[in-house]
């Protein structure tokens, strides 16, 4: 919801602007999962923080590709940037950090696409709406996975989330 509300409040302002651009920070976690529209809020069976992780990378991933869709003066991106030695995943997943310590990239390297994306004159050459690594457009979904949605979901994901924005939206005047 975060990002549906964040960057919703911004389109008008970006919709004037030159060059304007909307990078979502995602993860390839979201390969792993078809998008639920059933449970948004994941109140439902037990929690899984890594799929419900999951799960909202792959809506911010649909998110970005039903934006660049509707909002042709704005070029939007979603990237993965690798698994970063990072302060987050070193508390946030121990056992993972300790196994892979070794393998993960830099904080440099794991900004590198989502700073490319930001300044390049490149990445808008290439359509809006793609889901980046390593400066590259890469599938969102893996070849087998059965995470395709049906595009009544996406725009149901869509209104829901337009729903729940409006409980954050103030009733004040002004």
């Amino acid at each position: 919801v975060g990002t549906y509300i964040l960057t919703t409040a911004l389109l008008p302002l970006l919709e004037k602007a030159a060059d304007a651009r909307v990078i979502t920070v995602s993860s390839g976690g979201m390969l792993v999962q078809k998008l639920n529209i059933c449970d948004l809020q994941s109140g439902n069976g037990t929690f899984d923080g890594t799929m419900v992780y999951a799960q909202n990378k792959r809506q911010q991933v649909v998110l970005t590709e039903q934006w660049a869709k509707t909002h042709r003066n704005i070029h939007f991106s979603v990237m993965h940037p690798g698994w970063a030695d990072t302060p987050a995943v070193r508390s946030s997943m121990p056992d993972f950090y300790q196994k892979m310590k070794n393998n993960l990239r830099t904080e440099a390297q794991g900004a590198d696409t989502v700073v490319w994306l930001a300044v390049s004159s490149e990445a808008t050459k290439l359509p809006s709406g793609l889901f980046f690594q390593d400066r590259q457009p890469v599938p969102t979904h893996l070849p087998l996975a059965s995470t395709h949605s049906p595009p009544e979901d996406e725009d149901k994901l869509m209104e829901v989330l337009e729903e729940i924005s409006q409980k954050f939206k103030s009733t004040s005047p002004g």
